[in-house]
């Protein structure tokens, strides 16, 4: 390949985008890999497209290694079979519906699990057709409230999403390790300094679920570690250990007039100025703290919830939401119209609603709380004596230095990532919503089990310029570069037919080449636009060609060395593969 800057639809820009939130995105406009179309569309540009379909080769590679078939479904899809499975109502406003002339349902899809199902019905019949692997790379569309990040979080993306289908749990297991050996081995070629976490599955349903991030303090995803075992998860999993139930030794319940104390330092300061339940050790953390949210489950009406908590965390809405996932959760504003709700004075003691406590709110615990009157708290309210919760929720938030869940001898420490790749079991769900049987080798029906494997492709692009990138701009790893090696000429007599020749003969020996062959462009403009476009090796054709030299650069450790122009093509093969 040979692409020559003189005639490549290609634009530089020294200033940084205005909307441009992050490294990739201003990055990967600036070097003119991609354009703003619309709010969270995006062009991609000749470089561009070069390291995406490059991208996409490598995964085509591993998924086919892995024994995956390719296919490829329709964008646009009728309404009937995310009606059968229930996510027309799960994904409420994350999808984009339309209706056609006739006015029939349709949705851009931002999965295609149904549709795999129905295919996988349509095709199949009997045990001698499992085990099946199939994946497809599609363009997806997410209504999403705030597109930003660039290509971090938009409204259109390309993804690679695989199924399998099984026919025993075993089988199901077997497939899922071995889709994760392969995601593995991708984000490997493409450079990506990435972990592995326990994650919740969300509106897709199924058991078992990782997500694989790559670390990067501009990342969404906030991912704990611990100190001692190989534990790691999304916040969003995080689970709580709890304490042991306790035999109640607390006193009787005692009801003490607390003006002006809304706020957990409030009223912590007030309880230990008047040593209330004879204590003056009060602190936030023996307060409970009781947050009401209004929650909407999909095609029902909306639905009060009261979490209780240590006073001294706070409502993750992130992770509350993941734990009642379809169903998504804000904040109550309406006290007004609920006057048994006293606000900053809440207590789960006879409360009216549907409750749910922290994990840390075991039998036993004894509470510094609301009286459920104004201005009055109560003390000595303990859990399954004064108040029995309608169950636990993982909602508050993770904190460095948690204990460990898994090992309990470890702390937590906290890291930021993004996700570039998403799988579960699915078990059964899709395959039960649209009743798929086959004929078992027992010549009894049997019904498929699934995983489902998703990577984000375009994401997986700006998830490398976060972590390949310098103050001067870009530098791509070998495997995913719009080319091996960017000639540049100086612009001096012979220079650039020289660097025409040069580029030719790389060309020719398998190398994918970029030449700056630009009239009237000053060497400081292609040296700064070189490192910009942040092509592996840098190849200068100037001052010293009379004498036969050229200068070859590394854009990743900036190491410059005087190589005889004969030899280029020989040095560059060696050291590029």
């Amino acid at each position: 390949m040979l692409l020559r800057m003189s005639t490549l639809l290609l634009k530089t820009l020294r200033e940084e985008p205005a909307d441009a939130e992050v490294p990739s995105h201003r990055l990967l406009v600036r070097a003119g890999f991609v354009r703003r179309a619309a709010p969270g569309g995006y062009t991609w540009l000749p470089l561009g497209k070069l390291v995406l379909d490059r991208v996409v080769a490598i995964v085509q590679e591993e998924m086919a290694a892995a024994g995956g078939q390719e296919i490829s479904f329709p964008a646009l899809l009728p309404r009937e079979p995310y009606e059968t499975s229930g996510r027309w109502t799960e994904y409420g406003d994350d999808i984009f519906t339309l209706k056609d002339r006739r006015g029939a349902d349709h949705l851009l899809a931002p999965t295609h699990e149904e549709m795999v199902t129905l295919l996988v019905q349509d095709m199949t019949g009997s045990y001698r057709d499992f085990p099946l692997i199939l994946f497809q790379i599609q363009t997806k569309f997410r209504d999403e409230a705030r597109p930003r990040g660039g290509l971090l979080r938009g409204r259109e993306f390309l993804m690679k999403d695989a199924y399998s289908f099984d026919l025993t749990d075993t089988g199901l297991t077997e497939a899922y390790a071995r889709m994760r050996a392969a995601y593995q081995r991708i984000f490997t070629r493409l450079g990506l300094d990435h972990s592995i976490v326990s994650a919740v599955s969300g509106a897709m349903g199924g058991s078992a679920s990782e997500e694989f991030l790559a670390s990067a303090e501009v990342g969404e995803d906030t991912y704990v570690g611990c100190t001692v075992c190989d534990y790691a998860a999304n916040t969003e999993a995080v689970t709580t250990p709890a304490p042991p139930a306790r035999e109640v030794t607390a006193a009787p319940t005692a009801v003490h007039d607390t003006p002006g104390t809304p706020t957990i330092a409030s009223l912590v300061e007030l309880a230990n100025e008047r040593a209330l339940g004879g204590r003056t050790d009060w602190t936030a953390a023996d307060t409970l703290k009781n947050v009401v949210v209004t929650v909407q489950h999909p095609g029902r009406e909306p639905e009060l919830l009261a979490i209780g908590l240590p006073g001294d965390r706070e409502v993750d809405l992130k992770r509350l939401n993941a734990a009642l996932a379809p169903a998504t959760a804000v904040l109550f504003d309406g006290f007004d119209t609920r006057p048994d709700l006293v606000k900053g004075y809440i207590g789960p003691q006879g409360i009216k609603i549907r409750y749910l406590a922290d994990p840390r709110v075991a039998p036993g615990t004894a509470w510094l709380t609301g009286a459920n009157e104004p201005g009055r708290h109560a003390t000595d309210v303990v859990c399954g004596r004064d108040f029995t919760p309608d169950g636990t929720i993982e909602a508050a938030e993770v904190r460095p230095g948690d204990p460990c869940p898994a090992c309990g001898d470890g702390s937590l420490t906290m890291r930021r990532g993004i996700e570039i790749g998403h799988i579960f079991q699915l078990g059964r769900r899709y395959t039960d919503a649209f009743k798929v049987d086959v004929l078992g080798a027992d010549g009894k029906p049997a019904r498929p089990t699934m995983g489902c494997y998703g990577i984000g492709l375009s994401r997986a692009v700006a998830a490398v310029a976060e972590q390949h990138h310098d103050d001067r701009g870009l530098i791509w790893p070998a495997s995913i570069a719009p080319a091996d090696v960017h000639i540049v000429a100086a612009g001096k007599d012979g220079q650039v037919e020289a660097a025409l020749t040069l580029a030719g003969t790389l060309s020719q020996a398998g190398l994918r080449v970029l030449v700056d062959d630009r009239p009237n462009v000053s060497a400081g403009v292609k040296f700064t636009d070189a490192e910009l476009i942040g092509i592996p090796r840098c190849v200068v054709v100037g001052r010293r060609l009379p004498e036969g030299y050229v200068e070859v650069r590394d854009r990743r450790t900036q190491e410059r060395k005087e190589v005889p122009l004969v030899d280029v093509s020989g040095v560059m093969t060696a050291e590029l593969g």
